[in-house]
């Protein structure tokens, strides 16, 4: 049975990582190649696979052909065009841009050392901060020791190896590293003022109120943080009687001193959140400042971490009334296109965290931890299946735009406030059908456009694959110096020209249907018995370490990460 095979493969903790010193061609699996002239003709025979050779030749013809094909559609040509303005530093807000200009004609001279992967909270926080006061700046990407060796030129310049870092270019040739992330952020901001046209993110020196809520908030963030690292990397010690709106709302009269210090410490959150007219930290500006920032990176991290090891499910109906202006504040961080461009699944971070924190404790409400377990880690037989529901009922997908705006302007998906593809609405009563094709052909479109690297890459999870020749890291499973199985690579590419050919299928379910149907039979006809084992056991590797935002957004991740399943099923 495929499932039992998934669940043997879904080995708890580690996603794609690759190292850019044994396969420098895969520095995110599914970075794009340039794209393919749309002038070709793609027809359904093309798109079928039903016959595929095996020759190096004809493996890249046919991913040329499937390159083409998501180029001829709507939601590939607009993703085309944004990574042409990305490369010379215009465009969107996106996890691996390498330049960020806005409107300035100079040559940057910061430079950002951020992670690779998406995982660093300091990271994050500090680009967000980039993003909305529109800093222009060059962006390197590293490693972080958990994955994967730093580089050199890296080390030479920060030798601690510490991410975030900046690096100043002094006007006499001089430069400048800064690392900390707080350091960072209060520079920048010091040093694009509003006086030149950037907008204000930390209280004014002649406001003495605003500073003194300020630095408040700042020890309420350390305080949040400490009980946090309490209830999660701790074991919980015994429960006791908990009265109140929080023992009523838990259903249950016992709870362990750290969950109940750590939900009454988010409602002192929750109450300064309260306190103000909008959504924000701050009353000052109608966009969040430098301490919604400092924030939301570890929130972020405590809503995945507190449902897969504690059962607490902190978007849920009951705890938005708990915690509603809390609730409120990440409705409004949701609907921000840069945000999003920065936000992980429940999946990668519970992945990330422990080879950063160390590893979490069950505990907390069995029943419904269990639960979200397997809804996170795709083993509940839903999440990561076909037919995927509309949306995921432990991380709502649309709360805000679920993809970038190129792809729901594509797509023509309209926003609850009856606009196509912008930011600042939820999209929870979008257009199923358009929504689930857009984020299955941009899940394509990213395959397509590496398909011979990803086959590479996921041939390690084949029996003679994934040998580390070298050493391990902190993350479980990371491998970057693994060498691929190379007898079943000319499998592994064809078992995904087939899964891509279903993604990037057009007109409807129907069509869709159609294309998983000539798939499978696709897989079955090209992938013998005797290798099928292996080709699956590719395709799971693959699967797993599927992170997000790094390479895909969960809405279209979560289409990935079920058409290989479905691949998996008639393989195994």
């Amino acid at each position: 049975k495929p499932s039992t095979m998934k669940t043997t493969m879904a080995k708890p903790w580690l996603f794609l990582i690759t190292s850019t010193l044994r396969l420098p061609e895969i520095a995110s699996f599914l970075s794009p190649s340039p794209k393919i002239s749309s002038a070709a003709v793609t027809t359904k025979r093309d798109l079928s696979f039903t016959k595929l050779s095996m020759s190096a030749t004809s493996t890249d013809t046919s991913w040329a052909v499937l390159q083409t094909a998501a180029s001829n559609t709507a939601v590939g040509a607009a993703l085309n065009s944004e990574k042409e303005s990305r490369t010379v530093g215009t465009g969107a807000p996106f996890v691996q841009n390498k330049l960020r200009l806005f409107d300035s004609k100079e040559r940057p001279k910061l430079t950002l050392y951020r992670d690779h992967a998406g995982w660093c909270p300091y990271c994050q926080k500090t680009m967000l901060l980039i993003e909305e006061k529109r800093i222009p700046i060059n962006i390197e990407l590293v490693p972080m020791r958990s994955y994967g060796d730093k580089p050199e030129s890296f080390l030479r310049k920060v030798p601690s190896g510490l991410l975030p870092a900046l690096l100043v270019e002094m006007n006499d040739g001089r430069q400048q590293v800064i690392t900390e992330s707080q350091v960072i952020m209060e520079l920048l901001d010091q040093w694009h003022p509003v006086e030149d046209g950037f907008r204000q993110m930390m209280p004014a020196e002649n406001d003495a109120e605003g500073k003194t809520r300020y630095q408040k908030l700042a020890n309420l963030e350390r305080e949040l943080f400490s009980w946090w690292c309490t209830l999660i990397f701790r074991p919980e010690g015994p429960g006791f009687s908990s009265g109140g709106m929080i023992g009523k709302l838990m259903g249950s009269n016992e709870m362990s001193g750290a969950m109940k210090g750590f939900l009454e410490c988010l409602s002192k959150v929750d109450k300064a959140l309260a306190s103000t007219s909008g959504p924000w930290f701050f009353d000052t500006a109608d966009h969040p400042t430098m301490m919604d920032f400092i924030y939301v990176s570890h929130v972020e991290r405590m809503l995945a971490s507190s449902a897969f090891w504690k059962g607490l499910d902190l978007r849920s109906g009951d705890y938005r009334q708990q915690f509603p202006a809390l609730n409120a504040w990440l409705d409004a961080f949701e609907k921000r296109e840069c945000y999003l461009a920065f936000k992980s699944d429940y999946y990668t971070h519970v992945m990330d965290i422990p080879p950063q924190y160390g590893p979490g404790n069950d505990g907390g409400f069995k029943d419904d931890r269990l639960s979200y377990q397997m809804s996170i880690s795709g083993k509940d037989g839903k999440s990561w299946e076909l037919p995927l529901s509309f949306d995921d009922p432990l991380q709502p997908l649309y709360r805000g735009p679920p993809l970038p705006l190129c792809v729901l302007k594509a797509a023509d998906v309209e926003g609850d406030n009856g606009n196509v593809g912008v930011e600042g609405t939820s999209y929870e009563n979008a257009d199923p059908e358009k929504m689930a094709e857009a984020c299955r052909q941009m899940a394509g479109w990213k395959l397509a456009g590496n398909g011979q690297n990803v086959a590479k890459f996921a041939s390690r999870g084949g029996s003679q694959g994934a040998k580390n020749p070298r050493k391990g890291f902190g993350a479980e499973l990371a491998d970057p110096y693994a060498a691929p199985d190379e007898a079943i690579v000319p499998l592994v590419n064809i078992a995904l020209q087939l899964v891509c050919g279903a993604l990037l299928a057009k007109g409807g379910p129907s069509a869709h249907e159609s294309a998983l149907k000539e798939m499978k039979a696709g897989l079955e006809e090209s992938i013998g018995k005797d290798k099928a084992r292996d080709v699956a056991s590719a395709l799971c590797y693959m699967r797993d370490r599927t992170g997000v935002p790094r390479d895909l957004p969960l809405a279209s991740a979560r289409q990935l990460r079920a058409h290989l399943n479905a691949a998996i099923d008639v393989l195994y």
